[in-house]
């Protein structure tokens, strides 16, 4: 591979080194090269660029020795955070039951209790933003309005990589995406108009709503029934021996399940919280394919 002459050089010779790798460590590692070689070459400013990358080539580091780096590095970053994999189990019942040692299922479970909040959040900002960006337009800070905005837009991306990083495991960007600085500030501001990953990002704020509802409403149907299940039985016992208050009636009648359906409702009061807990895993699954997909930049592009 040839030695790079230009800054632009060198970060296409670093992703082209690092195809295949996950899109998210490539972003972080176009973004930290860019802002170490512009660092490099304002502190020399009597140099050309080719002098400069020629003097990085051995401080640095070529592209394919960086990408090698970032490789190992994220190897063994993600054997650290990795939560350790519980014991394999046979059986379909250990397996079904086992999900209750997966730490992952509990934080999937969190994220959906707190989607609906940050959906409503997102879809708010999005739409509000664009609306706002649409009807200013016509004025002459609304183009200033309008970049402030995609910014936001981009920060918010972030913050949601981070959360879905955390909660459900999957590998997001840790720095934004970086920018051609050799382009003109017009240009910039173009090219984050059209910018594909502008408009997936808003596209993701705007599903978070629906998704946020569904994912809310199934985590707390799935939890209240587990608690109700589990419960009512005990409720009903202590309510037959009149130590409590309690029952359902109508018109006059008690429409409480009868006492030979209480095993029944208690079985599935103990089956029904780890087949949420399943249900939290598979979501968890699922959103973090879409967060990866809609907020991160692919490695071609």
């Amino acid at each position: 591979m040839s030695t790079p002459r230009t800054i632009r050089e060198y970060l296409e010779q670093l992703r082209a080194a690092l195809g295949g790798a996950d899109p998210a460590l490539i972003q972080d590692a176009l973004y930290d090269a860019e802002d170490h070689l512009r660092s490099e070459l304002a502190e020399n400013p009597g140099r050309s660029e080719a002098e400069v990358l020629a003097k990085i080539a051995n401080s640095y580091g070529a592209p394919e020795e960086v990408a090698a780096i970032y490789v190992d590095k994220e190897q063994v970053v993600q054997q650290a955070l990795r939560q350790p994999s519980p014991p394999p189990r046979r059986s379909a019942l250990g397996r079904f039951f086992g999900v209750a040692a997966d730490p992952r299922a509990y934080a999937a479970l969190f994220y959906m209790l707190l989607s609906l909040a940050t959906g409503i959040f997102y879809f708010t900002w999005a739409v509000t933003g664009l609306s706002l960006s649409l009807g200013l337009s016509i004025l002459i800070f609304g183009i200033a309005f309008a970049v402030l905005f995609f910014g936001t837009v981009r920060v918010l991306a972030l913050v949601e990589g981070r959360i879905v990083e955390v909660m459900l495991g999957e590998r997001m960007p840790r720095r934004p995406p970086y920018t051609d600085r050799e382009l003109s500030w017009r240009a910039r501001i173009g090219a984050m108009f059209t910018d594909p990953r502008t408009w997936s990002t808003l596209l993701y704020m705007v599903l978070m709503l629906p998704l946020g509802i569904v994912y809310f409403t199934l985590a707390v149907v799935g939890i209240s029934l587990s608690v109700g299940l589990v419960a009512g039985p005990f409720a009903l016992l202590l309510a037959q021996f009149g130590l409590i208050e309690g029952g359902i009636y109508l018109d006059g009648r008690s429409i409480v399940p009868p006492i030979v359906m209480m095993p029944l409702a208690l079985l599935l009061g103990i089956v029904l919280p780890f087949a949420v807990l399943h249900l939290a895993r598979g979501v968890g699954r699922l959103q973090g394919a879409l967060a990866k997909h809609l907020l991160v930049k692919s490695s071609a592009s």
